[in-house]
Formats: C-alpha cells, structure tokens, sequence
C-alpha cells in the first residue's frame, strides 16, 4: 500500500505544532446529506445529466493517496473540473483530526464514472487540522464556505450540520468507532450557489464561530491543453 506524506500544522489546544504525517488511505464520500429526501432528489437530478445513480447511500470511492495535496496549484486535463469545500478527517494514533479539503472533481467523466472522476483530478487540502475532540462540543455550528476567482465569488456556504456526523461517517465506511491510523476521509459538501461551473484560484475555509478561529486554502487550476504538432 503505497503512502503520501507531507507537512501539516496540527492545532491543538492549548498548542500547535508542526509535523510531517503519512496518509495510508483516502476516501471519498459521496452522497452525505442527513436529509435523505433532499439527497434522492439531488440523484434524480444528476442522473437526468447522465451522472449514474450510486449503489450505495452514502456512497465511499477509494483515490489514491499521491491525489492528495497541499500544494497551491494543481494541473487538470479538461476545463469542465470543479472543485467542491468539504471537511476531511484524520486519523493519527489514537486522535482524530479535522481540517478542509476540495474534491475537486472531472464533470465530464463524472458522467459515465464518478469513481474515475474523482481518481483522475489531484485533491487539495489545507496543511492544518484541528483535534476534533476541541470541536466536538460545537460541531454543528462548525461553516463550510468556497470562493471562485480573485474577487472572491462566492460558490458554496453552509453548516456541517447538512452533512451526517463523523460518528455515522465513519461507522457507515468501516463499521467501527474510528477509522484506521493514516486514513484521510473527505465527508461531503454542501450546495453550489447557482450551477456547478469551474474557477481557478479556488478558495476553501472551515469556520470555527465559538473558538474563532478558520482554516482556509486556495489554491490555483491550470488546464493542460494539446498542442497541435507540425509534420
């Protein structure tokens, strides 16, 4: 099983401290939403796009782990990629951790394979977590939020109550309490404001409102296109 490795801030009250960690595993969810009504309605929708309907709700897609990114840029092959703000888990040792990463999905493959899809494009994330056991107590007020483009647009905002607790997440993957050491989990997202488009720099925050405190990362799309080449 290959591993993935780099440095990340790991915020823990009362202190932070930097720290290199391997990621042996990353899974991504799909399909996370607590409002089971408002998630068929979301398939019924996709698949009039030619999305395929998932076998399972939630739906888990393994990537691997080299996907994984904290780079400020990436490279796509096609200009119909999107990113999308989700809130990832960690597991280290016995501690769980949280922090927010992008999806960052290709829409035309996403089609005909939505595993594919999410395999092909690399997946951002910020180089800071938070113990999850700080935030536990307030979980739900916990806000996702995406930007597009320099001026900020805004593209995705709302509550990680939206999305089912990391306790059910991760019973519904693995049928434990916790997942295994070096496992990053991507837990879902919330609405597009408007239609599901591309937008490069392409900004990420997790808000913490009670211990007010944010994690945010941006990172930039370039589209590698074909050059014709002269005989």
């Amino acid at each position: 099983m290959g591993e993935c490795g780099f440095v990340v801030a790991l915020e823990g009250r009362p202190e932070t401290r930097q720290c290199r960690i391997d990621i042996s595993s990353v899974v991504i969810a799909g399909w996370t939403g607590r409002d089971s009504a408002a998630v068929e309605r979301h398939i019924e929708e996709l698949a009039q796009l030619g999305v395929p309907r998932p076998r399972a709700v939630p739906a888990f897609y393994r990537v691997a782990t080299n996907r994984v990114t904290v780079a400020q840029s990436i490279e796509v092959t096609s200009e119909r990629s999107s990113g999308e703000v989700e809130f990832v888990l960690m597991q280290l040792g016995e501690e769980l951790w949280v922090g927010v990463g992008s999806d960052h999905t290709d829409r035309t493959i996403e089609t005909f394979d939505v595993g594919a899809s999410k395999q092909i494009c690399e997946k951002p994330i910020a180089p800071r977590f938070w113990r999850f056991a700080d935030v536990a107590p307030h979980w739900e007020q916990l806000q996702l939020r995406s930007f597009i483009g320099l001026e900020r647009h805004g593209y995705q905002v709302g509550s990680v109550s939206s999305i089912l607790d990391p306790a059910d997440l991760i019973s519904a993957y693995c049928d434990a309490s916790r997942l295994k050491d070096g496992t990053l989990l991507f837990c879902g997202t919330v609405p597009a404001i408007g239609e599901v488009r591309p937008g490069s720099p392409f900004t990420i925050e997790l808000e913490d409102p009670v211990l007010k405190r944010m994690i945010q990362h941006t990172y930039h799309v370039a589209v590698l296109r074909e050059r014709a080449v002269v005989a």
